[in-house]
């Protein structure tokens, strides 16, 4: 279907993202608007330990007015690649540092509206930071939490963690963990 644009403004440029709409012509001939939250795209950790378990932050969502529990992520910088981004927010929200990342998948989080794409990455090879968390002023009151991946899950099963992009990455974890597992066995002494 193809859509002619008519008009375009950008009408906020904000921190986060910028509102732009576009006075749009259908097909048939009539008219209608779309509004696009323009997004930089953002990048998730899964951080995982030897002994299957994962780190989620806790944090308060203002536009909720409530408490979430998350993996940790993070706006890209502009440039940014979202691999090295994933392993710059893993530090700052955690104090831990990853290793090694595998990209898990890129996922579009709200394409009615906007043009986000946030970036997930299995991260292991875990130690602590030297210089441990480095919170922005508005993650202050994070807080840091361990799970088994398995409870992780169930959790997300019971509906106890809401957030898509932590949904999405622990369950590909999972999966990746699954499919991995049979190579680890092989490589295995007898």
């Amino acid at each position: 279907m193809e859509l002619v644009k008519l008009s375009h403004e950008v009408r906020y440029r904000g921190k986060v993202f910028d509102l732009e709409i576009d006075r749009i012509q259908y097909p048939s001939g009539t008219e209608g608007i779309r509004e696009v939250a323009r997004h930089p795209g953002g990048a998730v950790a899964v951080p995982l330990f030897p002994d299957g378990s994962v780190l989620l932050v806790r944090q308060f969502r203002y536009p909720l007015q409530e408490h979430t529990l998350e993996l940790p992520a993070g706006k890209l910088n502009a440039g940014e690649d979202p691999a090295a981004a994933a392993v710059r927010e893993l530090e700052e929200e955690t104090g831990w540092v990853a290793a090694h990342v595998h990209k898990l998948t890129a996922m579009l989080t709200t394409p009615g509206f906007c043009t986000e794409v946030l970036h997930i990455y299995l991260a292991t090879g875990l130690s602590q930071s030297p210089h441990g968390h480095r919170r922005e002023e508005g993650e202050a009151g994070m807080s840091v939490h361990r799970f088994p991946l398995e409870e992780a899950l169930a959790m997300a099963e019971r509906g106890e963690l809401t957030d898509s992009k932590t949904i999405v990455g622990l369950f590909l974890a999972e999966r990746k963990l699954r499919r991995d597992a049979p190579e680890r066995r092989s490589h295995e002494p007898q």
